[in-house]
């Protein structure tokens, strides 16, 4: 049975057939999933160069040399945070066209003004540059209906989780198509 992620994903599949980009990932709060929906889709190891998973703070700095002190302030979840892993994993990828990043808080426990926030951003390899777009992610709150309802805090991660990968992926295709 396909799902409307698994729609994105052959959305973006086609996309980068189309453009004849290749595109690597950096995600932190989505845990590989963006990549891992990508891989599902027979023929996509000629578009998909791969991903990055990068958790925490120093994987973030050592993997993808994002500064340390945008780490600190403004923090992992933050425009240019994403905007410097999308980069540094388009740097380490020098046959990839184009890159997409997630960072963000998906709870339960994040702190209350950032519960549910994500930044995602997109790197393109220009004929001189990079050229960046972000894009601020919300993701719906947890609610105490949900726990009433069975849910448990395993179940409203991987909500959030498959909803930022959404989010990501269309904003992939939207990206493509400008």
């Amino acid at each position: 049975m396909q799902t409307a992620i698994d729609d994105d994903a052959a959305t973006l599949a086609d996309q980068l057939y189309r453009r004849n980009h290749v595109i690597a990932f950096a995600e932190s709060c989505t845990a590989g999933l963006i990549s891992a929906t990508l891989g599902r889709i027979p023929g996509i190891s000629k578009w998909l160069a791969g991903s990055v998973v990068v958790y925490q703070i120093e994987t973030k700095a050592e993997w993808l040399q994002v500064d340390q002190t945008l780490l600190q302030d403004p923090g992992p979840v933050s425009q240019i945070v994403s905007e410097q892993m999308a980069v540094g994993v388009l740097n380490h990828t020098p046959h990839a066209t184009i890159s997409a990043s997630v960072t963000g808080h998906l709870g339960p426990g994040a702190p209350p003004d950032l519960d549910g926030v994500a930044w995602s951003s997109i790197a393109l390899r220009g004929r001189n540059d990079i050229l960046t777009t972000s894009r601020l992610l919300r993701l719906d709150k947890h609610h105490s209906q949900d726990r009433r309802n069975g849910l448990t805090s395993i179940d409203l991660r991987l909500n959030r989780q498959q909803a930022a990968a959404e989010q990501v992926l269309r904003f992939c295709v939207e990206r493509l198509e400008s």
